[in-house]
């Protein structure tokens, strides 16, 4: 048990003083599959490009379908555009195991500029995976939960620098998962996790740039949490903001700290009130989202009653 922990320390350890030379990485995690709704794969594909936009580099779990297919080629895409030689250099990370890595075809090209490591276990691939700045969950099936759950847990119980983790919320997808994991912690069975949710890739870049801005690879959980913290709550009011001006997010943030650090007591209070009508506005907007998305839920499980009370009716009728 001493020896796999410190295995899994060393390989930890030798991964994040690697990305420590690499600038920022941003590890995303989501399905191999598209969904029903072309939105989600647009939506990831967006995520890739706003990657390369702030000059991240991408870690994934290596997947050339689904949503970390678009991932990863609105990255590459990006990366492209951008680059104006014929560097062998690649702004994406694979890494898996080599039974999930024979399973790709030797001449897929997005494969191919990827590097890829190969880790012995599952568990060592979520470990060096983890060696990300930022954590980015979109939509996906049950491995993308038990991602999340996985980092939550190592996380909490210190296993895990506290860094940003964003929800792409892409059409409400996790607005059912968010709430659950609030009631997990109102009841007591969890820590909070300061979740920055956006809903779409215009959000998206706002965030990244915030956290391009205020990001501190050597902070403590402490003032990581804090930071994070206060993101979440100041965001909307960035939103709220670049809704009605061109001005920039790094524009916004120089005004604020202005305001803060030498404005007059009434400017400084107006931009609390601001930021917390922009804060209230937004969580209101969600509401009533999830609000209309419970109905339909509502919708769905009345119609499945009215059939299952149907076939019971014949299952009976059949029986006389």
């Amino acid at each position: 048990m001493d020896d796999t922990h410190n295995t899994q320390e060393q390989v930890l350890s030798s991964f994040l003083e690697q990305n420590k030379k690499e600038g920022i990485r941003v590890f995303v995690a989501g399905g191999s599959r598209s969904g029903n709704d072309s939105i989600y794969k647009e939506e990831a594909y967006n995520l890739g490009r706003q990657i390369i936009k702030m000059d991240f580099k991408l870690d994934f779990g290596l997947s050339n379908s689904g949503i970390m297919g678009a991932v990863a080629r609105g990255v590459l895409d990006g990366w492209n555009k951008k680059q104006n030689d014929n560097s062998d250099e690649t702004p994406i990370l694979g890494v898996t195991t080599k039974e999930y890595f024979s399973l790709y075809p030797s001449d897929d090209d997005l494969i191919a500029q990827t590097e890829v490591i190969l880790a012995q276990t599952l568990e060592e691939r979520k470990q060096k995976l983890l060696g990300a700045d930022f954590v980015v969950f979109a939509p996906g099936g049950v491995g993308t939960l038990d991602e999340l759950a996985y980092d939550c847990v190592a996380m909490q119980d210190g296993l895990l620098q506290m860094k940003p983790f964003i929800i792409y919320n892409i059409n409400g997808f996790f607005h059912h998962l968010l709430e659950f994991l609030k009631s997990l912690s109102l009841e007591g069975f969890s820590d909070p996790v300061p979740f920055i949710v956006v809903d779409n890739s215009k959000e998206l870049e706002i965030a990244f740039r915030l956290l391009k801005i205020r990001y501190n690879k050597c902070a403590d959980g402490k003032e990581a949490y804090a930071n994070a913290r206060q993101l979440v709550y100041e965001l909307p009011y960035f939103f709220k903001r670049k809704e009605n001006q061109k001005v920039l997010v790094e524009d916004i943030w120089d005004e604020i700290q202005q305001i803060r650090t030498s404005g007059s007591l009434e400017e400084r209070q107006a931009l609390a009130g601001e930021i917390e009508t922009a804060y209230l506005e937004k969580e209101i907007e969600r509401m009533y989202d999830r609000l209309a998305k419970t109905g339909r839920d509502t919708s769905v499980v009345s119609d499945k009653l009215t059939r299952l009370k149907l076939r019971k009716q014949k299952a009976k009728k059949s029986l006389l």
